[in-house]
């Protein structure tokens, strides 16, 4: 999203040029590799290791460390893969997405125009928004599973099940709220009521 946004303000009349579907496809590949990079030596982990006879995943979904809590050995290496998976994919891809954005800014501090300006920083701001929708419950919910011993089981799970709810379900209400048309019907319907 941020490297789209990048074309599109920094050289929008070559943005059909530079993002080619070949060039979006060959991104996409990118993508898929580095996330079978990353998630594969954690499931090569778990499964050299010996499970206990409770075999029952305590999540709606499979993830790394709630499967690493049932084995019947130290799950320390887990951990520590779990942690440092955490900070490089995150830590990756905030500073590539900071990047873009400082240069997205530099570009739009260049244009003397204000409405230019505005417009601008108002399609960013929502992007940035939708990140950390994305971003701040998955880090949250990581950094329990990984040092909050005292949280009770089911506390754990309400907040592994948000990371997958939250971010979705807000990805259209940040960018509703952007739409003139949108904003100017609800507030008709609140003041209806």
């Amino acid at each position: 999203m941020a490297f789209d946004r990048y074309i599109a303000i920094c050289d929008p009349l070559r943005y059909t040029t530079i993002l080619t579907n070949a060039r979006i496809a060959k991104l996409g590949l990118v993508g898929m590799i580095r996330a079978v990079l990353f998630i594969l030596p954690g499931s090569l982990l778990l499964s050299r290791q010996p499970f206990c006879a409770n075999r029952i995943i305590p999540h709606t979904y499979c993830e790394h460390l709630a499967v690493a809590k049932m084995l019947c050995a130290d799950i320390t290496i887990h951990m520590t893969y779990n942690l440092v998976i955490l900070f490089v994919v995150i830590g990756s891809d905030l500073t590539l997405i900071a990047l873009s954005y400082g240069l997205i800014v530099r570009a739009v501090l260049r244009i003397s125009s204000k409405k230019a300006h505005q417009k601008t920083l108002n399609t960013c701001t929502a992007h940035i928004c939708v990140m950390l929708t994305s971003y701040s419950p998955s880090v949250f919910s990581s950094l329990t599973q990984q040092f909050g011993q005292g949280i009770a089981p089911h506390v754990d799970i309400i907040l592994a099940n948000i990371t997958f709810l939250i971010p979705p379900m807000l990805n259209p209400i940040i960018y509703g709220v952007k739409t003139k048309e949108l904003r100017d019907k609800v507030v008709k319907y609140i003041c209806r009521t």
